[in-house]
């Protein structure tokens, strides 16, 4: 091999994809291929299940499913090779199908023998997989060895693990491929192809969008170029799909760890770096077994690429948590409504600061002519609320329009004797119900506006409040709520734009205003001590005494544990919403509705030591 330093010009198309699109899908990776050829790239690196879209969930079960996969994959090489791409080495994510039958169990802790036996079956099935197509044909497949099982992850469920990393050299260069989680262990096959020696580590990934989590991303992929000896190129997806969001934030790293370019977030993106390696810092280069996996080997040319004029790369600067958070649902209101083919949203005004960031999100999402306003004063709103909801509708430009409930209400309540919570909920309901009439009329999806600290204690009223096909910030704790409030005023201030949140939803205190004077601290501890417990013991399961060590107060945490275990039954109903948590409710957390655990303090047991 050619022991000078050489350079390749590589791409990262941090694109949006869609689950099940084959042909769709496919379409994107040849036009973006094209845009990584004009732009003078060798080698382009596509997200994780490119051609099947990401997750595909139990699509994956399907063998029809897999099987086009498979030979998506195989047009694929054609078709890019017929268009004049097929000098440009194109590594893509699919869903493949290999002979044998399901998902085959983990590893025993201690072992590395991959072989199959009667014990530990290898024999195929569903695979996450990446190949790297060239020259019309598929030169190498990789399947995905670390398959994550925690979160929103049920990769074991699906697929088999892969027991080879194949390297490909590329002009000179030896290219190791491999498939996000992949990247985040310590000693996987980032390991390996440091150990068989390597110059490159390409990683398509569907890393799915929780705040902070870009701070993680880029020490992680320092850490595994230093184990693999070599420069990784990060290429994550991009968009929406059901309750997650991926946020794109793809990078090159070079071997001492430097960060060589960043893409911008929630956006499409071709990101190119041109690299420049020295081979001869590579001491072995080996194949066969190494570690638990075995390495191959592929040649595609050994001639390094001619020297040309170096182009400086891009370097996107991180969001601020706010804007971080807000592009985050604003992408993943949008991929909902767009990709399931709905043309509009219709939502409650009540001029609280819910209802009001999500409108500003819709219209921020979709354009102010596809979103629809409505106001359903009762006799208890204040007439405050309909200015503040009124307001609104001028500052974002939606569609407005007001239509009383009270005289639905009375005609309820004179057929059937309703007092209390009961005689508040029902107004709620018949909200629900003219909002869901309004959406099956007119095709709009109706949105909720309940937020995570809502939904955790089950304040809300099912059929009524919690109706509806899409809840933006079912993941977005109340003070959050305020604080995007703040942001996205003050971003429309700086740019000399109006302001799209009235000031009086910021300010005054929130009520469901479903009795004479009521508000939320009628019922709830403050928001404040409220989201707190919710963080600690939602996100963080934490039990009772923990929660006590960490400083809530007793009788706070003694009632919000109270009410959240009593409100799952209500959770297991609500809509899907975008996941900005560590812990979101749905696919996230998964507790049983019927469940006789209950947190308690640890009592000491008797001559126990204190």
């Amino acid at each position: 091999m050619n022991e000078q330093p050489v350079q390749l010009r590589v791409a990262m198309a941090q694109v949006d994809t869609r689950v099940g699109d084959l042909a769709g899908n496919s379409d994107l990776v040849v036009r973006w291929a094209a845009q990584a050829a004009e732009a003078g790239a060798h080698l382009v690196v596509f997200p994780e299940m490119t051609l099947t879209g990401y997750p595909p969930e139990d699509l994956v079960l399907r063998e029809s499913f897999a099987r086009a996969s498979e030979q998506a994959l195989v047009d694929l090489g054609a078709r890019l090779a017929a268009e004049g791409l097929g000098d440009l080495a194109v590594v893509v994510g699919y869903l493949a199908h290999t002979e044998g039958s399901g998902p085959a169990p983990v590893d025993e802790p201690g072992t590395d023998d991959d072989r199959p036996s009667d014990a530990n079956p290898r024999r195929g099935a569903p695979r996450n997989a990446a190949a790297l197509l060239h020259g019309g044909d598929v030169v190498v497949r990789y399947y995905k060895r670390h398959l994550p099982n925690y979160g929103v992850f049920d990769e074991a469920r699906y697929f088999v693990p892969g027991t080879e990393l194949p390297v490909v050299r590329l002009h000179g260069v030896d290219v190791a491929l491999t498939v996000c989680e992949d990247l985040w262990v310590e000693g996987g096959p980032c390991g390996v192809a440091g150990q068989a020696g390597v110059d490159l580590v390409v990683s398509p990934n569907a890393s799915p969008y929780e705040r902070a989590k870009d701070d993680l991303r880029l020490p992680l992929v320092q850490r595994r170029a230093a184990e693999a000896r070599a420069a990784i190129l990060y290429c994550n997806q991009v968009g929406g799909q059901d309750e997650l969001v991926f946020d794109g934030d793809s990078m090159a790293v070079s071997p001492t760890g430097e960060l060589l370019a960043r893409a911008p977030q929630f956006v499409e993106h071709l990101l190119t770096v041109d690299l420049d390696l020295d081979p001869s810092a590579v001491p072995e280069r080996r194949e066969g077994r190494v570690g638990p996996m075995t390495v191959t080997r592929h040649v595609l040319s050994s001639e390094p690429v001619e020297a040309y004029e170096v182009r400086p790369a891009t370097v996107a600067d991180p969001l601020g948590d706010r804007e971080e958070v807000w592009r985050a649902l604003v992408l993943g209101l949008r991929d909902f409504i767009d990709k399931n083919g709905m043309p509009s949203v219709v939502l409650g005004l009540s001029g609280g600061i819910d209802s009001a960031v999500v409108a500003a999100l819709a219209v921020d999402a979709l354009g102010a002519d596809r979103v629809h306003g409505v106001g359903l004063p009762s006799k208890w709103s204040s007439e405050h609320s309909l200015a503040d909801a009124e307001d609104l509708a001028r500052r974002t430009g939606l569609h407005y329009s007001v239509v009383p409930i009270a005289p639905m209400v009375d005609a309820y309540e004179s057929s059937v004797e309703l007092s209390g919570v009961a005689a508040e909920n029902l107004q709620a309901r018949v909200r629900g119900t003219l909002l869901m009439g309004l959406s099956n009329q007119h095709g709009h999806l109706l949105l909720t506006t309940g937020n995570k600290s809502e939904i955790a204690v089950g304040y809300s009223t099912l059929y009524g409040d919690s109706a509806g096909g899409f809840a933006p910030i079912k993941d977005v704790p109340k003070t959050l709520v305020w604080e995007l409030a703040r942001w996205r005023n003050a971003y429309a201030r700086d740019r000399g734009e109006t302001e799209p949140i009235p000031q009086n939803s910021i300010d005054k205190p929130p009520s469901a205003e479903l009795a004479p004077g009521q508000v939320d601290s009628d019922s709830l501890p403050s928001y404040d001590e409220l989201d707190a417990v919710i963080a600690d013991y939602v996100d963080r399961d934490l039990g009772m005494a923990q929660l006590l060590e960490r400083g809530h107060d007793p009788e706070v945490v003694a009632r919000v544990l109270r009410l959240v275990d009593a409100a799952e039954f209500k959770r297991r109903q609500s809509a899907p919403g975008t996941k900005i948590s560590l812990k979101a409710f749905g696919r996230d957390r998964r507790l049983p509705i019927t469940n006789r655990w209950r947190e308690t303090l640890p009592t000491v047991r008797e001559g126990a030591k204190a």
